[in-house]
């Protein structure tokens, strides 16, 4: 569920946008392969959708490897002459931080490795062995790239090939956040593909803003939560193996699409579900891949040398789902 479709079209439902006073006004729509939705209260119409618009298509050309002629998908294919730009550097910035405080759990340079196991762009599942993998790991290690002040990517190898989707969506909910500090809105929460940034409270409720977390055992078609969370200020970024996922045909092992960039398969674990609160997305939706990728007991290890960053993991113990919360999750638990 981290993967993010990246669409040039964008198709916004709006609901109020030419109110006056303070009271809840809401944006929905799709964009980036997936569905948004925006509650916020304002005094003044902020003319939101044309900003979405805005942000929506300057991402998808810098970080898209679903569009060819994204700046991404230049720079994978080898172009030297791309220059790229400040969201470009910020997400790579953002990207060895969390890189580095994983312990190498989170490394956008396993793009190949994403591609080759059916989860990038390519939607089909390649025959993949041990010299496939190997092969592939030669280009895989954040290490290997950096940028130039003047703005060009240099790759150690010209094989290496860079996928930032599992920090994009949570990247992009930032930017919308920070259009919507500079027009003076207190109170909002934005939604992209599952992903949360809040701020303020729900005025109509007097109240913070509620959100849940989906039960990684619902039935197909029927969603259902087994927490909910109070978001104050704060962003929450969930990932899970529930939803994509593949399977041995031999053994049964489910192996979450989450890559692990230490030994280039599909980790296995016995997480379920891991969401992860942040004082921005990015962080959080970064975070969220790279505890997936730990399992259970490096997840919590690592949590303890991290500042200002809380889970809540769902995971399997010889067949009986339990659960576990930071203490700072915990306390912003609410029931349903």
């Amino acid at each position: 569920m981290k993967k993010i479709l990246f669409l040039t079209g964008i198709l916004a439902v709006l609901s109020g946008c030419n109110n006056t006073g303070n009271e809840q006004q809401n944006v929905s729509g799709e964009a980036l392969g997936t569905t948004y939705s925006i509650n916020y209260f304002s005094e003044e119409d902020i003319a939101l959708e044309e900003a979405l618009d805005s942000i929506f298509r300057v991402v998808n050309k810098s970080m898209s490897t679903y569009l060819p002629e994204s700046d991404i998908s230049r720079i994978n294919r080898g172009d030297s002459l791309v220059k790229v730009d400040t969201l470009f550097r910020n997400v790579f910035n953002l990207s060895q931080q969390v890189n580095t405080e994983s312990g190498g759990y989170f490394d956008p340079t396993v793009g190949d490795l994403v591609n080759i196991y059916g989860f990038g762009p390519e939607k089909n599942l390649k025959v993949v062995d041990s010299a496939a993998v190997d092969s592939l790991m030669l280009f895989v290690g954040l290490n290997k790239i950096s940028i130039s002040p003047e703005g060009q990517v240099k790759k150690a190898f010209p094989e290496v090939y860079l996928d930032f989707n599992a920090i994009a969506k949570g990247y992009t909910i930032d930017l919308i956040g920070h259009y919507l500090n500079s027009r003076n809105v207190d109170n909002f929460l934005v939604e992209l593909g599952g992903e949360l940034l809040a701020k303020g409270e729900n005025l109509r409720k007097n109240s913070a803003w509620t959100v849940g977390i989906d039960d990684p055992n619902q039935e197909e078609g029927v969603r259902t939560l087994t927490a909910g969370v109070q978001l104050v200020n704060r962003a929450m970024a969930t990932s899970g193996n529930y939803r994509k996922f593949r399977r041995d045909p031999e053994t049964g092992t489910v192996y979450v699409h989450t890559i692990n960039p230490l030994t280039g398969y599909p980790e296995k674990s016995n997480l379920l579900s891991v969401s992860v609160l942040a004082e921005n997305c990015a962080l959080a939706d970064a975070y969220a891949t790279a505890f997936m990728a730990l399992g259970m007991e490096r997840s919590v290890e690592v949590l303890e040398t991290l500042e200002n960053v809380d889970v809540y993991l769902i995971f399997d113990e010889q067949g009986t789902t339990k659960k576990f919360a930071s203490e700072g999750f915990r306390e912003v638990l609410v029931d349903l």
